[in-house]
């Protein structure tokens, strides 16, 4: 018996010791990505809604649009990326868009450069004016950069091709650089210990500090806040229930205790479902303890739908405390005020949130420049699909109809087996313009076969989705999906899904098909 527990123990020595490995044999990859910031201000169409009542609306004759897009280059010519767009001017509060865009930029002379894109997405606010929801947006203009960061001016066409909105336009861009520090697929869940402080020139920049969190916020509406009444702005009538919200937000750190943040927003009750906001913001910790943290942040963004039209643009002040549970896990409490610039919405806010602490790219802390013990890679995968769902019931009495989708997820390998998803899918066929959903879950994936080529997975997930007159009740979704991978290289595959998407609280049930591609990379994890 003392053999076998030798054996055994022998065994594990060598799995442990065959897991472990010296940071020289890991490679990092510096991605010298960019956060583009505009404004984007277009016509709206001459347009008067009149009422069984014999009551009318007409709209207002501006639009203005915030996009935040994430673009990262493929060449030194060539960028791609992903782009959320919010209507924050005029009377179209609630109208965002998702896509991924493709763009061309090139010097012109000395700090000048030409840049041109097309944006290819989904989305919407008032059905009647983009139908479907597609949206596609040609832009050309003129860039300059100095010391990284740069602005521009452009000359484009916003067309809602599915519907009547659309119109060309000059909008204006602020570009930040966002350097990403990452390792390959192939060396995703592995752990390299740091002996000593590496002298090669990717190690030498400290650790980024940086936070996720899943929000739960309840708003109580105060004020003047007023419902959409229903679809006739005529008939209104005052918000005085609690409202329920899911988020998720990502907080990156600038200095010790100084981070900028992007926030995202749905509501899963309180309202026929369709309400969303999305926020960029700074936040500050004014006490920091071993266990403790007293925070206090601003921001500013979109919000709107299923509320009396507004422009959109709000604000959202808020300050809590976090209680960290472990080094990476926390729980955290806070409340806020969120306003509606130049419009009647307003709530007070309070609500929990669970973090996620990340210290990763580097090997020495960003506070105090000690070294790390290890870096332990964990892989990471960026998705855009094509989502298909047939015969989804919508509310009103209105037909059935099949939806086409464009949806963005990442997924975090947990280890070799199973991975968690975080999704966000915007309508842009199927006469439901402005429907999305937002979905959270877990994944079990399977090893390759067929030469390394082939693997498949099946997810169960759940989350939030509203708007397009889809009949999902208050916003609740559950999706089971099942699919196949097929792996081109290391970081690159394409994948094929299948499922079933049903509203617990609605008449939503609908089989779905999701045709897709995903780009996979490694987080390089600090671990002190």
């Amino acid at each position: 018996m003392k053999k076998y527990f030798l054996i055994i123990f022998i065994f594990l020595s060598l799995q442990s010791f065959s897991q472990t490995y010296n940071l020289s044999e890991l490679k990092g990859t510096e991605l010298h990505n960019s956060i583009r910031l505009n404004y984007i201000l277009i016509d709206q169409p001459n347009r008067i809604y009149e009422y069984g009542d014999g009551s009318t609306y007409q709209l207002e004759p501006s639009m203005g649009l915030f996009g935040l897009n994430y673009n990262f280059p493929l060449n030194d010519w060539l960028y791609t990326g992903a782009g959320f767009h919010g209507a924050v001017y005029g009377d179209q509060g609630g109208l965002f868009t998702l896509g991924v865009n493709l763009g061309v930029n090139t010097q012109l002379f000395k700090n000048f450069y030409f840049d041109a894109n097309i944006h290819f997405g989904g989305g919407g606010g008032f059905r009647t004016l983009v139908n479907g929801g597609g949206i596609i947006y040609p832009n050309a203009g003129l860039q300059y950069k100095a010391k990284g960061f740069s602005f521009g001016v452009q000359y484009g066409y916003v067309n809602f091709f599915t519907g009547v909105q659309k119109g060309d336009n000059f909008s204006f861009f602020l570009e930040i650089p966002s350097v990403l520090r990452t390792g390959s697929y192939a060396d995703a869940q592995k752990t390299f210990t740091v002996n000593n402080k590496s002298k090669e020139k990717f190690w030498q920049k400290p650790a980024i500090k940086s936070v996720q969190q899943i929000t739960f916020d309840y708003f109580f509406p105060i004020g003047a806040s007023r419902n959409d009444g229903i679809g006739n702005f005529n008939e209104t009538t005052p918000l005085t229930q609690t409202l329920s919200i899911l988020g998720f937000e990502y907080q990156r750190y600038i200095t010790d205790d100084t981070f900028i943040y992007a926030h995202v927003d749905a509501m899963y009750s309180g309202l026929v479902a369709g309400f969303m906001d999305v926020f960029i913001g700074v936040g500050k910790n004014f006490i920091e303890t071993k266990h403790v943290n007293f925070f206090a942040k601003m921001g500013i963004g979109a919000a709107g739908g299923r509320i009396f039209p507004e422009g959109g643009l709000t604000m959202y002040p808020n300050m809590g405390a976090d209680v960290k549970i472990t080094k990476k896990f926390g729980l955290s409490v806070h409340g806020g005020y969120h306003r509606s610039v130049g419009g009647t919405f307003e709530a007070y806010t309070t609500g929990f949130s669970f973090k996620y602490y990340g210290l990763s790219g580097g090997i020495t802390d960003p506070k105090n420049g000690t070294l790390v013990k290890e870096i332990k890679t964990q892989g990471m995968h960026i998705h855009v699909e094509n989502q298909t769902y047939f015969d989804v019931a919508k509310s009103g009495g209105a037909k059935n109809s099949n939806l086409q989708l464009i949806g963005l997820k990442i997924s975090y390998d947990l280890n070799k087996r199973y991975y968690l998803a975080g999704e966000a899918s915007f309508a842009y066929e199927g006469e439901s313009g402005g429907y999305a959903h937002g979905i959270f879950g877990l994944g079990i994936k399977s090893n390759k076969i067929f030469k390394e080529k082939i693997s498949t997975f099946v997810e169960f997930s759940g989350g939030v989705s509203g708007g397009g007159g889809i009949d999902s009740g208050e916003g609740i979704l559950v999706r089971p999906t099942l699919g196949i991978n097929y792996h081109a290289n290391d970081a690159l595959s394409f994948h094929v899904a299948g499922g079933q998407m049903w509203s617990p609280f609605g008449n939503v049930n609908s089989s779905n098909i999701n045709i897709g591609l995903a780009y996979g990379l490694s987080i390089l994890n600090a671990k002190k």
